[in-house]
């Protein structure tokens, strides 16, 4: 059942490797926003008698070579849910090391992120993060802010309720100020009062862990997104599983509610 759910190629292990899925994949029909929820970290780490910070730097490696492999490929937009509104509740000592994380992957990547192109943004309530992050956040954007390849979207202190939360309090300031009309408002102006303002919505999530949850993550982005769910922890999600989420997504048939004529 979970294998139909996924599109999982399980059947294919050992037979796939990259340059196989490469070559099957249509550069033309490619994605062009993929959002990935980056989960089973801690878990990870967990199951081989380690603490859970190692699985979350293990985690940055993955996303290291996830961001590569969707520059190469020419995906627009990768969308990574690094830490979310709820995430506040773990242990001190885990927020911290996921906060001094983040730091150093971008003062560590920023050079060879800046060369490739890719363009670094974040979403969420990024004003209630700490100082230090906010800053090498800030000098990230800043430093890229010119490129025109990839664009990475860290989502950080993020949640969708909140997200929609603020979209509805500057649509009220819009209102009370007299820049927008009641009638005017629809959902391609609700989506412009959205973090992810002016970006397709994303049409790939990947899902590792093996939860069937999208977490309070682009609530409203998602509608019409294909999912494709694994089993795989992050630490342990590697460029041929991306691969496959793609070739996976190119073989299906998108709808968004019609019907699709033969």
């Amino acid at each position: 059942m979970f294998e139909k759910l996924t599109g999982m190629f399980n059947k294919q292990k050992g037979t796939d490797d990259e340059k196989t899925l490469l070559q099957s994949i249509d550069r033309s029909r490619l994605p062009q926003h993929i959002a990935i929820i980056m989960d089973g970290n801690g878990r990870w780490a967990q199951r081989r008698g380690m603490p859970r910070s190692l699985g979350h730097r293990a985690g940055v490696e993955s996303l290291r070579n996830i961001v590569k492999l969707c520059s190469e490929l020419g995906v627009k937009v990768l969308t990574c849910y690094a830490f979310s509104t709820e995430n506040w509740k773990r242990p001190q000592d885990e927020v911290s090391y996921l906060m001094d994380l983040l730091v150093e992957y971008l003062q560590k990547e920023l050079d060879e992120l800046h060369s490739e192109g890719v363009r670094v943004n974040a979403i969420g309530r990024i004003g209630e993060l700490p100082n230090q992050p906010q800053e090498a956040l800030k000098a990230a954007m800043e430093k890229t802010a010119g490129n025109t390849g990839l664009l990475l979207n860290l989502a950080l202190n993020y949640g969708g309720r909140a997200e929609i939360t603020d979209a509805v309090i500057k649509i009220a300031h819009s209102l009370n100020n007299k820049q927008l009309k009641i009638e005017e408002i629809n959902e391609k102006v609700i989506a412009q009062y959205l973090y992810t303002s002016g970006m397709p919505d994303p049409e790939l999530l990947i899902r590792p862990s093996g939860d069937f949850r999208i977490s309070n993550f682009l609530l409203w982005q998602l509608a019409y997104t294909e999912f494709w769910l694994t089993h795989v922890m992050w630490p342990d999600f590697k460029r041929i599983h991306l691969l496959q989420a793609i070739l996976d997504y190119q073989r299906r048939e998108r709808r968004f509610g019609g019907i699709i004529k033969k």
